[in-house]
């Protein structure tokens, strides 16, 4: 298996999609439209981490651990910002304090070779959208957290 850059991978934005009490698998998101966010220059963390259960035993004189609920850590993203781009702009919108809608997300690996790159589904809050700066000499950014609400859909390349 060859290692593989993050560069040519692509994020989108869909619809509003409401979370649900079970998984969600690729069907979930066949109606949604897609607008690329363009402008992506660092990628979060995606996935889920199990939740600690800790259960002190008297009589062993130790901690058990045990795998609790899933939790998926905020996916804090860069984004050099693009103005008059859609994606950007839905995502702002997304990001809204009064919106309280999960949106639709996927990402798109860079590992076609000639055929569909892997996929990466999930839906989230767009938490923030804070436009940030730095020295003299760098562009403008704009800093999104995405709370993933749902579990990672995950498509492999053909």
């Amino acid at each position: 298996m060859a290692l593989r850059p993050i560069a040519g991978m692509k994020i989108y934005i869909g619809g509003v999609l409401a979370d649900k009490a079970a998984d969600f698998v690729e069907a979930d998101f066949s109606g949604q439209t897609w607008t690329e966010i363009d402008g992506w220059s660092q990628m979060g963390g995606l996935g889920d981490t199990a939740q600690d259960i800790s259960t002190s035993l008297i009589n062993r004189g130790r901690d058990i651990h045990q795998k609790g609920t899933a939790n998926a850590p905020a996916m804090q993203n860069v984004f050099a910002q693009i103005p008059d781009d859609a994606g950007q702009a839905a995502l702002i919108v997304a990001a809204a304090p009064s919106n309280r809608n999960n949106y639709a997300f996927r990402i798109d690996g860079n590992d076609s070779n000639g055929g569909s790159p892997s996929k990466r589904y999930f839906i989230a809050l767009a938490m923030s959208a804070n436009e940030a700066g730095g020295a003299a000499n760098t562009i403008g950014n704009l800093d999104i957290n995405l709370q993933p609400n749902s579990n990672i859909v995950r498509v492999a390349a053909t």
